[in-house]
């Protein structure tokens, strides 16, 4: 098992500062300083330099990172194969993951590893993606369930196995006897017109909307914001707009308003991505995880939509 205290190194250079790696970790901005100036002083080295108010990651301090993340990337392949070998995996396994998935997939996966492995303590977090990251670095989360955006570490991050694992649709939303409920197929142009209720600007759904909507040769008119599915779809019931849902996502079934596919192009998804701890991929429950979530995907999605 690797020192605890080169995670904490780890942490601090993934955030940037003390203070966002002790909230990450749960620990006190002084418990995290405390351990990196012991560190600091058994390597007989400088691992931090102040500058201004922040603090900088030495030659030194990204060196040994180096070699932590390699170390720690074969510490996972070990665990993987003596959990393999075992007739009966034990200990502790936990998935993480955002709302949809959280709501949708996990719980599914999580029952049937208990079911599987009996002796495995089993647990669910739900986390936006980027905290989810934070839960695979500091040891808390096994496998994670994600959508990549501008606040989340690179596909090609060499301190995680991040593979893609499905599709999710997007599926127009307008009000029951709204006009595009006569049409045979509905295209994302056939909406040009449209009041839009989107998300805030600066999250990954917001772009993604837009972007769409550009490719399709206009820009939407925002008429009302909503980061919720469920407040969201209940504008539209009243008739303020349409909006743009994941298929994955489950809206009221009492609710005054029609699900559309979108035909032809551009058909906007989101991308959902298993993420690991490099290493660990090969972890029978990891496995037997994305097994599960892959099954239950198929009765949720198209099959064209599936990695």
């Amino acid at each position: 098992m690797l020192d605890p205290r080169l995670k904490v190194l780890q942490l601090v250079a993934h955030h940037g500062t003390v203070t966002a790696a002790a909230a990450a970790l749960h620990y006190s901005p002084s418990a995290v300083s405390y351990q990196l100036r012991q560190l600091a002083e058994e390597l007989g080295v400088e691992l931090v330099a102040q500058r201004g108010r922040g603090i900088q990651l030495t030659a030194a301090a990204r060196a040994l990172l180096r070699h932590v993340e390699a170390l720690q990337a074969q510490a996972e392949r070990a665990y993987a194969e003596l959990a393999s070998l075992s007739e009966e995996p034990s200990g502790s396994f936990t998935l993480c993951g955002f709302s949809t998935a959280a709501t949708n997939l996990l719980p599914p996966a999580a029952a049937a590893l208990r079911e599987r492995h009996p002796g495995l303590r089993v647990r669910v977090i739900e986390a936006e993606p980027a905290r989810c990251f934070d839960l695979l670095l500091a040891g808390e989360a096994d496998l994670a369930l994600v959508i990549n955006s501008a606040d989340t570490p690179s596909t090609a991050d060499e301190r995680f196995d991040q593979q893609p694992l499905l599709d999710d649709p997007l599926d127009l939303v307008v009000p029951a006897r709204h006009r595009l409920t006569e049409f045979r197929a509905v295209t994302l142009a056939d909406a040009a017109d449209e009041p839009w209720i989107v998300a805030l600007p600066g999250g990954a759904y917001h772009d993604l909307v837009r972007t769409a909507c550009m490719a399709a040769g206009f820009t939407p008119n925002i008429a009302h914001y909503a980061n919720e599915w469920d407040t969201g779809a209940a504008l539209v019931a009243h008739g303020f707009g349409i909006i743009l849902v994941p298929r994955l996502a489950r809206l009221h079934d009492d609710w005054p308003v029609v699900r559309l596919p979108l035909h032809g192009e551009p058909a906007p998804a989101r991308r959902i991505t298993a993420a690991t701890r490099l290493g660990r991929r090969d972890h029978p429950a990891v496995a037997a995880s994305l097994e599960t979530i892959s099954t239950t995907a198929a009765t949720l999605l198209p099959p064209s939509r599936l990695r």
